[in-house]
């Protein structure tokens, strides 16, 4: 096992690294200004600038890995424009985009755009390539995932009530969803929907996936949803009806009853993106922490001479540390054996990073005393991110029941194992 960066890894790492020291960092006071003016809802300036600056220097679709063989493309005749980074190549970049939230929008790196255009890579027509992935490759529209649903528990994604029902040539979508992450950007133009398409068949094959315009008549936008009391926008997450929407029989992605297969391929991937970038969010926190010590004074000393800091400091690297090898170590799994062999690994690390960050961000908050509650130092808001983590994609009560599931199943007793366990191993009672 070697943890020794390869150049390559190195090259793309250093690449990002100095863009966002250069080129992004700078830029946050303007952003922050362009956010403040005028409508809510808008397209940022500043980010469209460095939206070229990126993509002129081939900084730009780091997120799509390699071809292998267990993408189940539709057609291959459209190639992607990208480098084609590993896993574990784009986890290290990840890392750095993760220190400025609209980091990766500058290279076409962002959620939930990502995980759409890799879901298009993967499973869509040439046509729905053409249509959807092509502008989004070149980043022209955004996209949203409309997956969640406030009637029903949508941590198990075969509660979700919404239909898509065909008829004739086209589909009839009927449903309500929220945390449409996304949604609020006037840039945004398609949505990957996930509904129930037969609810007579098995348990994991009642659900399909498809491209809905956001345009189309029946889509409602019924309101936005703020995040501890932050707008996210332009972004934002929104809550949309659906009533009677029909779209062309075409826009079905891969076929009726795949949309669970296509949601496991999806979020795999999602996943570990939120997790490297988290990794990042909690370096810049313990940056910001470790500066705030130094410079102010308490009782007489620097604050990061009581022992109290000096204990959380030290806590922080070795957790970030930890985290960031076991991030690494499910990346490297995902290139060399597949997201589903390495479930468990993604499982894992969807559970520790978030609450990892939440921890060092929440030190670097009382480092910074009321300054840190205030805008002022960006850990407020970075704080609602991770804790909002802690729920994306999956709560962290799911990903944990998933890992000990397998663990079970690693290690069941034989039958002359359990021969020899009394009612009291078994914690039974009488």
């Amino acid at each position: 096992m070697d943890f020794q960066p390869t150049e390559r890894q190195s090259h793309w790492r250093d690449r990002v690294r100095d863009f966002i020291e250069k080129e992004v960092r700078p830029a946050v006071p303007t952003y922050k200004a362009q956010d403040a003016e005028g409508d809510r809802w808008k397209v940022i300036p500043v980010v469209e600038e460095l939206k070229q600056k990126a993509k002129a220097k081939g900084l730009w679709n780091m997120f799509m890995p390699p071809r292998n063989d267990s993408h189940h493309h539709v057609d291959e005749s459209f190639e992607f424009e990208g480098p084609g980074l590993t896993n574990l190549e784009y986890a290290m970049v990840a890392e750095e985009l993760g220190r400025i939230g609209f980091a990766s929008e500058t290279m076409n790196c962002s959620a939930p755009d990502t995980g759409n255009m890799e879901v298009l890579h993967r499973y869509g027509t040439r046509e729905q390539k053409e249509e959807w992935l092509k502008p989004l490759m070149n980043g022209e529209i955004r996209s949203a995932f409309l997956m969640t649903e406030p009637q029903v528990a949508s941590s198990d994604a075969t509660n979700i009530e919404t239909s898509i029902i065909r008829e004739g040539d086209e589909y009839v979508i009927n449903g309500r969803k929220w945390w449409s992450s996304g949604a609020g950007d006037p840039r945004c133009k398609v949505a990957v929907v996930m509904g129930k398409s037969d609810t007579s068949a098995q348990r994991h094959q009642q659900q399909s996936m498809i491209l809905m315009p956001l345009d189309a008549e029946g889509v409602t936008i019924e309101r936005h949803l703020p995040v501890f009391g932050y707008d996210d926008a332009p972004h934002g997450h929104m809550e949309i009806s659906l009533k009677n929407v029909r779209v062309p029989a075409s826009a079905m992605l891969l076929g009726e009853g795949r949309g669970f297969e296509i949601a496991q391929g999806r979020l795999g991937p999602g996943r570990i993106h939120h997790c490297m970038r988290t990794i990042g969010a909690a370096e810049e926190a313990l940056e910001k922490m470790c500066k705030r010590l130094q410079a102010r004074e308490a009782f007489g000393k620097a604050i990061y001479k009581h022992s109290i800091w000096e204990q959380r400091v030290a806590q922080a690297r070795i957790d970030i540390e930890m985290t960031r090898l076991l991030c690494l170590k499910a990346a490297d799994m995902m290139d060399k054996v597949g997201n589903k062999a390495a479930k468990q690994e993604i499982a894992m690390i969807k559970v520790a990073a978030p609450s990892m960050a939440l921890r060092i961000i929440d030190d670097a908050i009382q480092a910074h005393g009321g300054a840190g509650v205030s805008d002022d130092f960006g850990l407020a808001q970075a704080y609602a991110q991770q804790r909002t983590l802690r729920l994306a994609d999956g709560p962290d009560e799911v990903h944990a029941r998933s890992i000990a599931r397998m663990e079970f199943a690693r290690h069941a007793p034989t039958e002359a194992e359990m021969e020899t366990y009394s009612s009291g191993d078994m914690g039974a009672t009488r």
